[in-house]
């Protein structure tokens, strides 16, 4: 079993698939594994690093030639797949919603593309979740990145010439980017307040500290989608959450957004007439910059200040900590591939609930449900 691993491509990307963790597992278990060449140099892995752990060095032709399973952080495009194995499996970030033809060109030349954003959210499954694993770091770094660009102190400072009082932080999304989110603006010692869909997540942000901000005159609406996604709420719902936002948020430092709904634009959770009341100096940060943001006016990877509010959002904010979401991410890999791998074939053996969840493409078709209309 030939295991490939290219350098990434993709205009901003500082990740890797593989790590010299990840190349000595994947060696124990019988498989070889080849890297190109300065895959991991943003990722501060040099070539020496896997080579230590076993890994072959060498070009993206090379690397590819008769591998089996290729592993990407984002898909590669099919023109560096040339002289793969037969029906190999290319396990990625697909993007199949907004990469339609990627995943058609997938099929075309008759590879198996494994899709790891669509790994099922069950618990065999947890340690496979790249989501959840990137969601992370991404929280934290928003934090960090809205910290730095806000002209304050975080934490409560009393001093001899005065005290300085806490900044006001607001989450808006608690799922595991916002929970991050939550712990790093507490761990700096802001003021924390939090909201989200899904009634189930107040003791959560309770849980952390931080005061949870929710609808309280619509009921019973939950926000729970299958596989623990928030869902898009009703009409209803969305005016009497504004309504809330608009009263809070006028009173915050820093703002985080973290919605995402899974095959869809972000939602929108902060209009232009909501920045203009909040204060000069306050700062949001837009995690779902990329799907269209949360956030009216913000742009992926600019800084935007309208009505003296900085808003901010990188299009890829894990690549930002690309030796730590590598890390991750490679072990996400490996957790998926080792958790089928048969020992008497010496590959994987993929066909179950997760298996069907993941592939996008087989035998030369999309077969993907989700993809597929």
């Amino acid at each position: 079993m030939r295991i490939a691993v290219l350098q990434e491509r993709a205009a901003g990307e500082t990740r890797v698939a593989v790590t010299p963790e990840t190349v000595k597992k994947f060696k124990a278990l019988g498989a070889t594994v080849a890297v190109e060449r300065g895959a991991g140099v943003d990722a501060s892995i040099s070539d020496e690093d896997y080579e230590a752990a076993g890994a072959e060095l060498g070009l993206a032709a090379e690397v590819v030639k008769g591998a089996e399973i290729v592993l990407g952080i984002q898909a590669p495009e099919i023109a560096t797949l040339a002289g793969a194995a037969p029906g190999a499996w290319v396990v990625a970030v697909f993007d199949p919603f907004g990469q339609r033809e990627r995943v058609e060109a997938y099929a075309k030349a008759g590879l198996e593309a494994l899709a790891m954003e669509f790994m099922p959210r069950i618990t065999r499954a947890q340690s496979m979740d790249v989501l959840s694993s990137q969601s992370n770091l991404a929280g934290y770094k928003a934090v960090l990145a809205a910290a730095d660009a806000y002209g304050r102190a975080f934490p409560l400072m009393m001093t001899a010439a005065g005290t300085v009082a806490a900044a006001k932080a607001f989450v808006m999304g608690v799922g595991v980017a916002g929970l991050q989110a939550i712990a790093t603006a507490k761990r700096l010692g802001a003021q924390v307040s939090a909201t989200d869909v899904r009634s189930a997540t107040r003791e959560q942000i309770q849980s952390l500290g931080a005061k949870p901000i929710f609808v309280e005159s619509v009921a019973g609406i939950e926000g729970e989608g299958s596989g623990g996604y928030a869902t898009e709420m009703s009409e209803e719902y969305q005016k009497a959450q504004a309504e809330l936002v608009s009263n809070h948020i006028a009173k915050q430092d820093i703002v985080i957004t973290t919605a995402l709904i899974p095959g869809r634009a972000a939602p929108r959770l902060i209009t232009d007439a909501q920045i203009a009341t909040m204060k000069p100096g306050s700062v949001i940060y837009d995690l779902a910059v990329a799907q269209g943001g949360n956030v009216e006016g913000s742009v992926a990877d600019q800084l935007v200040e309208r009505h003296g509010v900085k808003i901010i959002g990188y299009s890829n904010t894990p690549a930002h900590l690309a030796a730590d979401a590598s890390a991750l991410f490679a072990r996400n890999h490996f957790n998926f591939l080792s958790a089928f791998w048969d020992k008497e074939q010496g590959r994987p053996v993929l066909d179950d609930e997760i298996g069907n969840a993941v592939r996008l493409t087989r035998g030369g078709e999309i077969v993907n449900e989700r993809v597929k209309g």
